[in-house]
């Protein structure tokens, strides 16, 4: 809900947890320290700030801050005083800085997204309880050694950089499972290993018309669309996904493209059949998913921070849950056998049908890593297993309640736990 400067200076506010302001504010209003006693989470959103009081200090409640789309150049160094702040996303501003001081001591998830950060402290691996990490669309060279020692960290963003060598000390932390690393020096290929990178035939995009808007997400939005001439060498029925051509969360558009043409044909994932490549426009054409297939998941939320969320009353019978299971890790290796990591392996990226067949998709996260050593890319592939295996896991919790004391349930628990050691 988003609240007014007014409601805030008259005292309607008080004793509430959340605050959202967005009033194109350039100076930071301090009538929210009025609020130091209740507020936990702060959205200061699509401003024009620029600094923090050093006051902000008095917030000691506060777990989640949000100052996305404004002008700092810096992290403010109060955020480090701040005792229970776990969240803090600063996305799309112009900052160069983060200072050493300014994490604060009980940071679970980091959101710089889009900034001109060329380097970044080394209390930053100090942080025990560190899980999520978005640095993607900065200008990093290298990530600090201190991050060797992060081991609660499980995602990792750090597409669109310019890391010239692979970050050995993330691949390398036990619990890292979601890992997205497209469009860094490190990960080009040399003209004659793009040559293999299986393709699709390139189309105008006139030649199709574009219809209701079936999603969308942080790398464009797909729509279901109608050929405006007969194409009988393609589906008859078609979605298009428009990328958008900005950095998004997870890196660059294009990197998304070859992906998705590099992992080719598998009947479980979403199938592409041409793409559209002009100036300030692209695109990827896919067969449209039958209308009866859902999503398995809900994204994270706050508490969950990695993992998936279900509806409340939702559950599977353990059969549904094998056969997806087997599904998946049929994709998996078809990913990894192509040296393509998906890097967003969930449930909420996967749709099914009453039968339990599953179409997965979204390759925003994904990178390809035929380039790495032999090495550093079976490490890749032990990281993404990794989430198969949470996947799976966040599965079972969904397990309808008769079902949980059957062998086929034993059988998939037994072969997720020891991957977890």
């Amino acid at each position: 809900m988003l609240h007014t400067l007014s409601q805030l200076r008259s005292g309607e506010l008080a004793g509430i947890s959340q605050l959202k302001l967005s009033e194109n504010l350039s100076t930071f209003p301090l009538e929210i320290l009025t609020l130091a006693d209740s507020l936990e989470i702060l959205d200061l959103s699509h401003n024009a700030l620029s600094s923090l009081p050093d006051e902000l200090a008095q917030m000691t409640k506060l777990k989640i801050i949000f100052a996305s789309q404004n002008k700092f150049e810096h992290l403010p160094e109060v955020l480090g005083q701040l005792p229970n702040l776990e969240m803090v996303g600063f996305k799309s501003n112009q900052i160069k800085q983060v200072a050493e001081h300014s994490l604060p001591a009980q940071l679970r998830w980091l959101i710089l997204t889009d900034n001109l950060i060329e380097t970044l402290p080394n209390s930053l691996g100090e942080r025990p309880r560190l899980q999520k990490l978005a640095l993607a669309g900065n200008q990093l060279t290298h990530l600090p050694q201190t991050l060797a020692k992060a081991d609660n960290l499980e995602l990792v963003r750090i597409s669109a950089n310019k890391l010239t060598k692979c970050p050995e000390q993330l691949l390398n932390l036990p619990n890292l499972a979601w890992f997205a690393f497209a469009g860094n020096p490190f990960t080009t290929v040399n003209s004659e290993a793009d040559a293999e990178v299986k393709s699709v035939p390139e189309l105008s995009s006139s030649s199709y018309t574009l219809e209701n808007v079936l999603g969308q997400g942080a790398s464009g939005v797909i729509s279901k669309a109608h050929w405006n001439t007969p194409q009988p060498q393609f589906p008859e029925d078609i979605a298009v996904k428009v990328f958008k051509g900005e950095i998004t969360s997870d890196g660059y558009p294009q990197d998304e493209l070859q992906a998705c043409l590099q992992v080719g044909y598998h009947p479980n994932l979403v199938e592409s059949v041409a793409q559209v490549n002009e100036e300030n426009y692209l695109a990827l054409v896919m067969t449209l998913i039958p209308e009866n297939y859902r999503n398995l998941g809900l994204p994270p939320c706050f508490k969950s921070c990695t993992r998936d969320t279900f509806s409340q009353s939702f559950s599977l019978p353990i059969t549904l849950i094998s056969h997806i299971v087997n599904q998946m890790r049929d994709v998996f290796t078809h990913l990894h056998n192509n040296q393509v990591c998906h890097g967003d392996l969930y449930a909420h990226n996967t749709l099914f049908d009453s039968q339990g067949n599953i179409i997965f998709g979204d390759f925003g996260a994904a990178t390809s890593y035929q380039m790495l050593t032999p090495s550093q890319q079976e490490k890749v592939r032990k990281i993404e297993n990794k989430a198969l295996n949470h996947f799976i896991d966040d599965l079972l919790s969904i397990c309808a309640e008769q079902d949980k004391t059957s062998e086929a349930f034993n059988r998939l628990q037994k072969q997720v736990i020891p991957n977890e050691i």
